[in-house]
């Protein structure tokens, strides 16, 4: 078979060339965008919030690290630019990588986490609760995280080569603060005194270096904000801070030669001479194109040189980068302080960003602050890390664990269950009208409604408390299961950092536990393979999702994140206790770990009620690609804003995965050459749909705000698209541009 060919050469190349190398190393990215049209994004909960358009592309990236010796030990880690793993991806992915591989990469050994940007296309998960926004499963949205996260292994293993790995810390004090400060008050004084912040503000880096050439291949960091810095009203696909924060390290490390504006030798012409040539360029009118016509427009190639920068999720669960605080949109006054509502009404209490009123803005800054924080650490890296690689999983039932406490005391852990804390949602993004965070009561007509999909047992009234049950998702299962009962719980080690892949979003306190016991563990357990100078990292939202985990005392107050906790008071005990099992067997050298149940694979009984696109068609006398309102004439300068709407089709016909819908060109002599690109934070496609007795049919707004490194020169937009004349017909490739503008 031609995987054991390759792997056969792979493993063959490493006997050659790593000698005088203790790991191998390999990165990858792939583009994993979704659908840009139509779809509900994954996150706030938010009926209208539909996809409209990009801000900025999404990405899979990943790192392999491998021991040296013929089958030796290896992991692949995978952050993704989207709200949070998903059992299905995982499930799905590994089938597709046994294909490829064997049994080389599988489910112990891979772990896949989520940025949680809340700007992603959902309708990717494989529970009722995460689809009912989404208007159930959207398998183009599945179809395009699978095989990103699949190609981005698929590239960082191809790229694996002898390669150092360097570790550093450093506190990023402005990036979060606790939305929940009075649930975090319910944890012990004594404990609290421990820590300077209610936040954790420690940012964790690994540095990958070439071995043979030097140089620095990429990094990933770990550290704990909410991908909320966009809110709950965009309706642009967007990678939020941290996928912003990935953008800019990206770009720092590539340096001048990421947008070819920057390197402009030539001395530029005097405005006048500008403005006379930019008048004589025309729109093109729409034309057709090649299929991959837009990936040969982008600015940045993809193809495994690049360098790649992650900026990964931690125990984020009540932690916000709307840093300025939250305030009541009525009063402009601080909202109640346990409750987080403004005279009793949750949708007034709103959190800003250090751009406020500006969410773009807030998303840049915050981005950057975590990009610089990562620059510091990378630039100063010099703690190499050595040692062995090894990973632990294990699939539990979290609705039935028995946990002991201190004192032999045997509790349980519940079936699923969210609170009406729940439903208030938070300052990020705050709820239904009608509930407030830290509720334990809920109204008769709730009650009511509640009762009418599914009334709680009274075991599961009696084990949630003191959480009130309002939607009774671990006993729900029309028409299928509403929420996970099994999850993955897995520990990865290289060397002296050891990653706890959890799968969902432990607040602040409960994050401290876990890594705390999981230390302690390893260091009593390990012979003195663990020490003091171990690095413990939470990779939040990853291989599943099941929400939030607070702790006991957190849990009691009933805030957002107790009230989504979903398995009980005991949650996050449970936690505790299993990964020390998982951790005493590794530390111990134990390979013969129960893997306990598998998942369900609920790919079968999925519904969808997001219908495919049926066929575009223009006006009589317009062709897409088109411009509809072309480019203001005239000169522009830094800092203005730019844009020209072409007749356009529905961008869910063809994803363009690693291409562009959006271009800036700039004139070179004679030839045009792109500069920038739908990667980039300072360009925005805009999709508008509009469906009349002329055709059905939509608007492509592209808008440029003119960057300060932008240089001066003549520019113009072109726009990539795609369209079916029906549902069955074939997919049909367009492009065109507008007319010539000056930048001075």
């Amino acid at each position: 078979m031609y995987w054991l060919w390759k792997l056969g050469l792979t493993s063959l190349l490493c006997l050659i060339f790593v000698a005088d190398g203790e790991y191998l190393i390999g990165l990858g990215s792939y583009d994993m965008t979704g659908p840009a049209a139509d779809v509900n994004m994954m996150g706030y909960a938010n009926m209208e919030q539909v996809t409209a358009g990009i801000h900025f592309r999404l990405r899979a990236r990943a790192f392999i690290v491998a021991e040296t010796q013929q089958g030796g030990a290896r992991f692949a880690f995978v952050n993704l630019d989207a709200g949070m793993a998903s059992q299905l991806v995982t499930i799905k992915l590994l089938q597709r990588l046994k294909l490829r591989y064997g049994d080389l990469y599988n489910e112990h050994n891979v772990a896949i986490s989520g940025t949680h940007t809340h700007a992603g296309p959902g309708g990717y998960l494989q529970y009722v609760t995460y689809s009912v926004t989404s208007l159930g499963f959207v398998p183009q949205s599945f179809e395009a995280l699978v095989t990103a996260v699949e190609l981005s292994i698929a590239q960082a293993h191809d790229n694996l080569k002898p390669g150092s790995i360097f570790i550093n810390t450093g506190d990023l004090e402005n990036a979060g603060i606790n939305r929940s400060p009075s649930a975090y008050l319910f944890n012990p004084p004594e404990e609290r005194a421990r820590y300077p912040r209610d936040v954790d503000t420690l940012m964790t880096l690994l540095k990958f270096v070439d071995k043979n050439s030097g140089n620095s291949v990429g990094a990933f960091t770990w550290f704990a904000t909410h991908g909320t810095s966009m809110s709950r009203d965009n309706k642009l696909i967007s990678g939020d801070n941290k996928g912003a924060a990935a953008r800019f390290f990206e770009d720092w490390f590539g340096g001048s030669n990421i947008n070819a504006s920057k390197t402009i030798n030539k001395r530029p012409n005097s405005l006048s001479k500008m403005l006379k040539k930019a008048s004589k360029i025309k729109a093109t009118g729409g034309q057709e194109c090649p299929k991959n016509a837009s990936q040969s427009s982008k600015v940045r190639n993809y193809d495994g040189s690049r360098f790649i920068g992650a900026f990964c999720q931690s125990n984020v669960g009540d932690v916000s980068p709307n840093v300025l605080g939250a305030f009541c949109l009525d009063s402009g006054k601080p909202c109640d302080f346990n409750h987080s509502s403004c005279h009793g009404n949750d949708q007034l209490c709103v959190g800003r960003g250090p751009g406020y009123p500006d969410e773009i803005l807030s998303t840049k800054i915050i981005g950057e602050r975590q990009f610089q924080k990562a620059v510091d650490l990378f630039t100063s890296a010099e703690e190499e890390i050595t040692g062995k690689i090894d990973y632990r999983l294990v699939y539990l039932n979290f609705t039935n664990i028995e946990v002991v406490l201190e004192g032999n005391q045997v509790v349980k852990t519940c079936p699923a269950a969210l609170g009406p804390g729940f439903a208030a949602g938070t300052t990020d993004g705050p709820g239904v009208f009608g509930f407030q965070q830290g509720d334990t009561e809920i109204n008769e007509f709730w009650k009511k409604v509640r009762d009418a999909i599914k009334e709680p047992s009274q075991y599961q009234v009696d084990c949630q408390k003191p959480k009130t049950v309002l939607l009774d998702t671990g006993e729900m299962f029309w028409p299928y299961a509403w929420a996970p009962a099994i999850l993955p719980i897995q520990i990865l080690r290289l060397g002296k950092l050891v990653i706890l892949s959890v799968p969902g979003e432990f607040t602040t306190m409960a994050g401290r536990r876990l890594r705390e016991a999981i230390k302690e563990t390893l260091i009593s357990n390990g012979n003195g393979e663990f020490g003091n100078d171990t690095h413990i990292v939470i990779a939040g939202l990853s291989n599943t999702y099941s929400q939030y985990i607070a702790t006991f005392e957190e849990y009691k107050q009933q805030r957002y994140e107790a009230a989504s906790t979903l398995y009980g008071p005991h949650t996050l005990s449970a936690y505790v206790q299993e990964f020390k099992k998982l951790a005493q067997a590794m530390a111990r050298g134990n390979k013969t770990v129960a893997k306990g149940p598998s998942p369900p694979d609920l790919s079968s009984v999925q519904i969808s009620f997001v219908l495919d696109p049926s066929g575009d068609s223009p006006p009589p006398g317009v062709k897409f690609g088109d411009v509809n309102q072309d480019v203001k004439s005239g000169s522009f300068k830094k800092g203005d804003r730019i844009n020209a709407t072409f007749w356009s089709a529905n961008p869910r016909y063809d994803l363009l995965a690693e291409g562009t819908f959006s271009v800036v060109e700039l004139l070179r002599g004679e030839k045009w050459a792109p500069v920038y690109d739908d990667d980039d934070f300072c360009l925005y496609f805009m999709w508008n749909q509009k469906v009349d007795a002329s055709g059905s049919y939509g608007f492509a707004t592209i808008e440029w705000e003119v960057p300060e490194e932008a240089s001066p020169g003549v520019y113009r937009f072109r726009h990539y698209g795609s369209f079916k004349k029906t549902r069955d017909s074939p997919i049909h490739y367009f492009t065109g541009a507008s007319s010539g503008f000056t930048v001075s």
